[in-house]
């Protein structure tokens, strides 16, 4: 049972966890859109939303916290200069999650992850 329990494995270890989310997260900022399964963009829509919230503080701490959670420097600057300024007036519920296929392989429901 996971009464109370805070978030979703995926069937991973947490440094793969950790190593997916990141790369989810990089892929949905540099893109703006992606398809993955529903789990994961759920998990990735909790990870990101607290990342788009810290980055519309944009200072300097802002700038190297943010960098700390993606490694990586273009999709930093994208998030603190054209994502955040977007949602400076919106308390949360800066992405949304459209259920699309079952992939063929494995019957999974697919979904798109997107910015508002």
């Amino acid at each position: 049972m996971r009464h109370k329990h805070g978030y979703r494995k995926l069937s991973r270890t947490s440094s793969h966890r950790k190593a997916l989310l990141k790369n989810m997260a990089i892929a949905l900022i540099e893109r703006e859109k992606i398809e993955t399964t529903v789990p994961k963009a759920k998990e990735l829509q909790r990870y990101i939303e607290k990342l788009v919230t810290k980055s519309r503080n944009a200072d300097l701490n802002t700038h190297r916290e943010i960098f700390s959670y993606l490694q990586s420097k273009e999709a930093t600057k994208k998030i603190i200069n054209e994502i955040a300024p977007k949602y400076e007036g919106r308390n949360g519920g800066y992405t949304s999650i459209i259920k699309t296929r079952i992939r063929r392989g494995d019957a999974t429901q697919m979904a798109f992850i997107s910015f508002v």
